[in-house]
């Protein structure tokens, strides 16, 4: 299976076939296999994304100064927050072994 690194230079081609340059943010998940890009912060399979030609080092992201680099420092911390976010949201946990009182016996 392919692998994608923090910072690979990538290109995603959505579903309408538009081929989009974006990096990656996060390594390719191990167990969904999905890779988390910048383009709208999604979540892709590996099937729509390859390597930029422009990508000579891959896993370097070509910043040329250190604004750039500060911007995609940014871009990480806020998409940690927002999964850290998700995990630990009290609405999305299901609660299944709630305690039920016995019913009455008909007689």
């Amino acid at each position: 299976m392919k692998r994608y690194k923090e910072n690979d230079l990538v290109i995603y081609t959505d579903s309408e076939g538009r081929r989009i340059d974006t990096f990656v943010i996060f390594d390719t998940d191990s167990t969904t296999g999905l890779t988390h890009i910048n383009h709208f912060n999604l979540k892709v399979d590996l099937s729509s994304l390859e390597l930029h030609p422009s990508a000579v080092i891959p896993g370097v992201l070509p910043i040329a100064d250190a604004f750039s680099f500060e911007l995609f420092s940014k871009l990480k911390e806020k998409y940690a927050l927002i999964d850290q976010n998700k995990a630990t949201d009290k609405s999305l946990i299901l609660y299944r072994d709630i305690n039920q009182p016995p019913l009455a016996q008909a007689s």
